[in-house]
């Protein structure tokens, strides 16, 4: 009788457990957020068994397969033209901008708020529709998103992308530039632009760990007296301000990057703005000079940061050499990092090092550092490492395992041009 009691009552469980399981499922709203806590788990667990700060990098510079591509010389890029026709012929005729005494506080209304929560990793959407409100524009994240990143867990959305964006999908034009200060962001928003901006934050990720990782943020806003900007941080909340010093510091760690938006009409206005920076070449070797006087006085992680724009820079400059060698002294110091400060994520957010090794015929780093990369991440969402990674076994010979990466990198962004681009080399039109 005990046994039988006991056999029922189990079956009664496992009958009220599957019927709940179907409830759940049966129900969209409901499933979509049993699926998120699984998948949230199924990646802590990944990452405790496997933690990715423990992973690092080693270059060998010796292994040079092909002669390096020279200093200036034409090289294929994923990025667009950071200038119109119109910007290029300005920069010859940009009158020169009589020095002004900036105002002590400014706001700049007009922008509508967007957070990026509830959609998966939305911080580029919700960052680039709300600089794009400021000038009229009426869509929203989800339109922004649809193009930046039409599969949902995509983990990185780059600058050039959302100019890219701006320069195909509105009226407005967009420029990105390097080597940024706090004065350049003050004198774009008291002459009424607002500036996006990529850093490095310290968030609690899906581990329930305080970790490093990439954020946009965008800038309408500053106060003199007490020495902070006013942010719409789509993660925090609008208006959060952000002190000078934190925002250097945060920055930093993306080569001091920024991206403005504006209205044809407004073009010989901001290339004023912009003095030293309206030439983009220009704005790079401000960008490498930074990096170089950083590298005498940080240490740890900004160190690190240093050599890396340093790398960028000269990348940039097409000097992929001179990157090369920056950017092996900037793994060299990460691997000496503290497992806690190591911005494990970097990879995620910037290429710079696989130009650099792949222009300096160094293929097997480029297939090490993607690999690394791919392998480290739970959910390896990473168009770009496989874009990589398939250029580098192109180089050497393996052309079905390009063709195996650059399909596995158009699920993960579909018609990902440099992808289209290079299967249609190699005999395949996706």
């Amino acid at each position: 009788m005990f046994n039988k009691n006991l056999a029922k009552i189990i079956l009664g469980i496992v009958i009220s457990f599957s019927l709940l399981i179907i409830i759940l499922f049966s129900v969209p709203s409901l499933r979509e957020k049993v699926l998120w806590r699984l998948d949230e788990w199924r990646i802590r667990i990944d990452y405790a068994l496997n933690p990715p700060e423990a992973v690092v990098f080693v270059p060998d510079a010796s292994d040079i397969q092909a002669t390096p591509v020279p200093i200036n010389s034409p090289t294929p890029t994923i990025q667009p033209s950071q200038t119109s026709t119109l910007v290029m012929q300005l920069q010859t005729t940009i009158p020169t901008l009589e020095p002004t005494a900036l105002p002590e506080v400014v706001k700049l209304d007009g922008i509508r708020y967007q957070d990026q929560h509830g959609l998966w990793n939305y911080c580029a959407p919700a960052n680039l529709s709300m600089l794009l409100s400021y000038w009229g524009w009426e869509g929203d994240r989800t339109d922004t998103g649809k193009i930046l990143k039409p599969f949902e867990k995509d983990k990185n959305v780059m600058p050039y992308e959302m100019v890219n964006y701006v320069m195909e999908q509105t009226e407005y034009l967009a420029i990105t530039r390097s080597g940024g200060t706090i004065d350049i962001l003050k004198k774009l928003i008291a002459n009424e632009f607002p500036v996006l901006v990529e850093k490095g934050v310290h968030i609690r990720d899906v581990n329930g760990k305080i970790s490093w990782m990439g954020h946009y943020a965008v800038l309408n806003g500053y106060d003199e007296e007490k020495k902070e900007f006013l942010t719409q941080d789509s993660y925090f909340r609008p208006d959060y301000p952000v002190s000078y010093e934190d925002l250097v510091s945060q920055w930093r760690s993306f080569n001091y990057i920024f991206l403005v938006i504006y209205s044809p009409d407004q073009e010989l206005k901001l290339m004023t703005v912009l003095g030293d920076y309206a030439d983009s070449r220009n704005a790079d070797q401000i960008a490498y000079q930074t990096a170089n006087s950083e590298i005498y006085v940080n240490q740890n992680a900004d160190l690190f940061y240093a050599w890396f724009n340093r790398g960028t820079s000269l990348v940039q400059l097409q000097d992929y050499v001179g990157a090369s060698d920056s950017y092996d002294q900037a793994f060299q110091i990460y691997s000496q990092l503290p497992e806690k400060d190591r911005p494990w994520r970097m990879m995620w957010y910037q290429t710079g090092p696989y130009f650099a090794y792949y222009y300096s015929g160094r293929y097997q780093d480029v297939m090490n550092l993607t690999t690394l990369t791919i392998d480290a991440a739970s959910e390896p969402y990473l168009e770009e490492n496989f874009y990589w990674r398939a250029m580098a076994n192109v180089a050497i010979g393996n052309s079905q395992k390009a063709v195996e990466d650059l399909f596995t990198s158009l699920e993960y962004h579909p018609n990902f041009v440099p992808s289209v681009e290079l299967l249609k080399q190699l005999g395949y039109f996706p």
